[in-house]
């Protein structure tokens, strides 16, 4: 039977799915909507009593197959293995220090989809830990039919296809055209269906979790969803407990309860000890570097334009003379003097973290390398993932003669924000200078393709007066000094 859909009944759509599932799809996703609409529609008669089906007290099993529907699970065994070498390294070492009297690891696999995640960690843990050690590993997901699959554990050489040859002979038995695991690691994995969007009180309890791996998760949700997600893995891990997601999702970890690590070739982040106060938390989510830059580039074009200010919500420090003065001295290279416009904001505007970052910006560019270090450690003693923060402390180090700590800070704000061209640049000249070639070429590369797209607010904050073309041609020249030409 076919149901007609129209825009409308697709936006409806969306909205419900978002509100029941949490999933979040753009627009070019139109299309992967209304067909999953007009199949599950049809069953009901009509679009509309279906939808209101949906908005009011849908079944558990229509949710169910709109999971099924609208996520496509892809992974397998050993993905992206160096997180699982992280694991092995530095996690597990730390964390059964950490529980040497009980004697008992938790682990956490949201979105394990087929379950290749799930026991991964699993075979990992074997190696590592003794049989003495109790472990517990769950593997959530929304979607029951990659559940069953989870459970029977019976794969194709496919998902092996990253599996070290070592564990694939130890974990693994060949079963016609499947590889089967091997029971004592399927036994070590319980599998739940968990629907992010809603509350689980069993599987969110807290402080339970040694580590948590929500990798490629967060992507797909709605920024609130994404958000009380990571709320609720914060509050279920352990203090000391480690979070692992997918590279892509650097930029959704909003939280001031974590701690960004890097080893192995890897990042992830670690719940700090204690949580801190409301009093400590200077940054929220909603407040962060580059929202700070947005709201104050319409006063620079202003500013330039010399039109009259618009009326806007109170928000301090940017609704305020001093903070217009400041920045109109930034767009004219004035450092000097904008360092004490900002140095003589009042002591409420002074300590927020938006003017502490355009104080380190402008002592940077002013070359007082140790000041400005010392303000960006104080940022990132409110927010540990502020990018900026993290650049502008890789420029000081560079011109404190501390090449190494210069790409470790450089490192970690390209990882933030991989959007960000300033860190790649920094990465690809301090890459030229040790010699790595090949390590400078692909940074300078990507700080040439980022260059073309740059905010042109966040090229005046932390640019350091050179323009968008002056900071590609220095892309260029550093290639061409490497051995090749863009």
């Amino acid at each position: 039977m076919n149901v007609a859909i129209d825009t409308p009944a697709v936006d409806r759509f969306r909205g419900v799915v978002a509100q029941r599932l949490g999933l979040a799809f753009p627009d070019e996703k139109r299309a992967l909507l209304a067909e999953v609409l007009g199949r599950r529609a049809a069953a009901w008669g009509d679009c509309g009593s279906y939808l209101a089906h949906l908005a009011t007290a849908p079944a558990p099993a229509e949710i169910d197959a709109l999971a099924q529907e609208l996520t496509t699970p892809e992974t397998y065994f050993f993905r992206n293995i160096e997180q699982y070498e992280a694991l092995a390294g530095v996690v597990l070492p730390q964390r059964m220090r950490a529980r040497s009297v009980g004697r008992q690891l938790r682990f956490l696999s949201l979105g394990c989809a087929s379950g290749e995640e799930p026991y991964t960690i699993a075979m990992v843990v074997r190696e590592v830990c003794d049989p003495s050690w109790r472990v517990s590993i769950v593997g959530a997901d929304v979607n029951p039919v990659v559940l069953r699959k989870a459970r029977r554990a019976h794969y194709s050489a496919w998902s092996l296809r990253a599996v070290p040859e070592a564990a694939r002979r130890r974990w693994f038995r060949v079963d016609g055209p499947d590889l089967v695991l091997d029971p004592l690691i399927r036994e070590s994995v319980q599998f739940t269906r968990c629907n992010a969007a809603e509350e689980d009180a069993a599987l969110w309890q807290p402080d339970t979790y040694d580590a948590v791996y929500c990798r490629n998760v967060l992507m797909y949700f709605t920024p609130q969803t994404a958000q009380a997600v990571l709320d609720r893995i914060c509050g279920a891990l352990a203090p000391g407990g480690f979070l692992f997601v997918g590279h892509a999702e650097s930029l959704r970890v909003l939280s001031h309860d974590l701690d960004l690590r890097h080893s192995h070739g890897t990042f992830y982040h670690q719940r700090r000890q204690t949580r801190p106060t409301p009093d400590q938390r200077v940054a929220a989510p909603d407040d962060d570097w580059m929202a700070a830059i947005g709201a104050a580039s319409g006063r620079i074009r202003r500013i330039a334009d010399r039109q009259p200010p618009q009326s806007e919500p109170e928000r301090a420090p940017h609704a305020s003379d001093e903070w217009n003065a400041a920045m109109e001295l930034l767009a004219r290279e004035q450092f000097g003097r904008a360092i004490e416009v900002v140095e003589a904001f009042p002591a409420h505007l002074r300590v927020q973290p938006d003017a502490m970052l355009l104080h380190a910006a402008l002592l940077t560019h002013a070359g007082q390398h140790t000041l400005a270090a010392e303000v960006c450690e104080q940022v990132l003693g409110g927010d540990r993932l502020n990018a900026g923060a993290h650049y502008l402390l890789a420029v000081c180090c560079a011109g404190n003669g501390d090449p190494p700590a210069a790409v470790r800070h450089g490192r970690v704000a390209a990882y933030l924000d991989p959007a960000f061209a300033m860190p790649r640049l920094l990465l690809g000249l301090q890459a030229a200078q040790r010699g790595d070639h090949e390590a400078a070429r692909r940074d300078l590369h990507r700080a040439l393709v980022l260059f073309a797209h740059e905010d042109a607010d966040r090229l005046l904050l932390f640019g350091g007066g050179f323009t968008r073309d002056t900071l590609s041609a220095l892309c260029r020249a550093a290639l061409a000094a490497s051995g090749e030409l863009p």
